[in-house]
């Protein structure tokens, strides 16, 4: 599995994104979105550097976890159903999916100790996506600051389905995200530090955009596998 050169490549992207946008690859934290893999590709791609994986399901991941012993930061890219909190915050290092009080109230509940969360936000406004709407961030966020187990350090977002053809439709998705960021950081006096945006057709538009996450899987460990 050719990891390593596929990693080289991506960089090779990421950098000349960054280059193009004024902004230092350092501030950029690479996401290997590792679904549907194998632990021994996750392991060649941290011998290849990467230090984050992303994974959608807590269950995979309850897998993997367990057969990896080197150091690594755990992400949850895909949507937590409450039922899976117990097992996630056991995994995870951050959750990016959050998008309900509901949920937050539940890591609350099971958390022993403060979890780095991003609130997810539907800006393409598309049915099929989690996420609260846009207008809503704010009311979840206020809510979220009495939760002493959560730790809000910023915003998620994805592109329509359409960019994978025209990365272009996800700027005004990531301009937005943005915009709502700044927003709840001077209402709320908060960092919000993070903007996690942007997968493997759209992440160069991620970062002009200022995220400092990104979520890259086919770049990096090829096709999905089935």
């Amino acid at each position: 599995m050719p990891i390593t050169e596929n990693l080289t490549q991506l960089r090779k992207r990421l950098n000349a994104a960054c280059q193009r946008s004024g902004r230092d690859p350092a501030h950029i934290k690479l996401i290997a979105v590792s679904k549907t893999f194998s632990a021994a590709a996750i392991e060649e791609a941290i011998d290849a550097g990467i230090t984050d994986i992303g994974e959608n399901r807590v269950q995979e991941a309850k897998e993997k976890y367990a057969l990896i012993k080197k150091p690594l930061r755990w992400h949850l890219v895909g949507h937590l159903q409450t039922n899976k909190v117990k097992d996630a915050i056991k995994i995870f290092n951050v959750i990016h999916g959050l998008d309900s009080l509901h949920l937050a109230q539940e890591i609350q509940k099971r958390a022993l100790d403060p979890i780095n969360c991003l609130i997810e936000i539907n800006t393409s406004g598309e049915k099929t996506k989690f996420g609260v709407e846009p207008e809503t961030a704010l009311e979840l966020a206020k809510s979220i600051l009495n939760l002493d187990k959560i730790k809000l350090i910023g915003l998620m977002t994805i592109g329509p389905g359409w960019a994978i053809e025209d990365p272009e439709a996800s700027r005004p998705c990531f301009k937005m995200l943005r915009a709502i960021k700044m927003d709840l950081a001077q209402v709320l006096g908060l960092e919000l530090s993070e903007l996690s945006m942007g997968m493997t057709s759209d992440f160069e538009i991620a970062i002009e955009e200022s995220a400092t996450m990104i979520r890259i899987g086919t770049a990096i460990f090829g096709s999905r596998q089935k």
